[in-house]
């Protein structure tokens, strides 16, 4: 699943982790794996600017998603469809920032949750209802966690593929 990650912000992220949580919630909600994804981190400025033209509140925000109109842009009689482009998370660390020293804990674990939450209102999930909020909030607390305790290669970030042993073999 390619997950392209642009830092455009003043604040060092892990554009690594971004990626690989993204790649995560998508594989784990089986969303096809030619589908394309973007994330943007970006400044204070740039997000209120964002957020007032796109949602009409003034001020930055954290997080703010923007679908693709179609998840599936081959034709339905395409025997090879092409990569599908699900739409872009655009993230402001500088408000991530100040969000995590709220809930009392690091930058990096609350992109991550962004990042997650992001990926699911691509995917049509809102919380716009109390029925709604909760289903999303558990499904990305869900998710939060089997992204934590999967192991990580140290380099790359991705999941580690454990080869069970052939109870077979001697």
């Amino acid at each position: 699943m390619p997950v392209e990650v642009a830092n455009e912000s003043e604040i060092a992220v892990d554009e690594q982790a971004l990626a690989g949580i993204c790649r995560y919630v998508l594989d784990a909600l089986e969303v096809s794996p030619l589908a394309e994804l973007s994330v943007l981190c970006v400044d204070v400025d740039y997000m209120a600017s964002l957020h007032e033209r796109w949602m009409g509140e003034k001020g930055p925000t954290d997080v703010l998603a923007f679908p693709m109109d179609e998840l599936d842009t081959a034709r339905p009689d395409d025997p090879d469809p092409g990569p599908a482009l699900l739409g872009d998370v655009v993230l402001c660390p500088a408000v991530a920032v100040r969000q995590a020293r709220a809930a009392g804990h690091a930058m990096a674990d609350e992109l991550l949750l962004l990042a997650t939450h992001g990926v699911l209102h691509l995917l049509g999930y809102d919380h716009m209802e109390p029925d709604e909020e909760k289903e999303m909030f558990a499904l990305q607390q869900k998710l939060l966690e089997g992204w934590r305790s999967t192991p990580r290669e140290l380099v790359t970030g991705e999941p580690v593929t454990v080869e069970k042993p052939d109870p077979r073999a001697r």
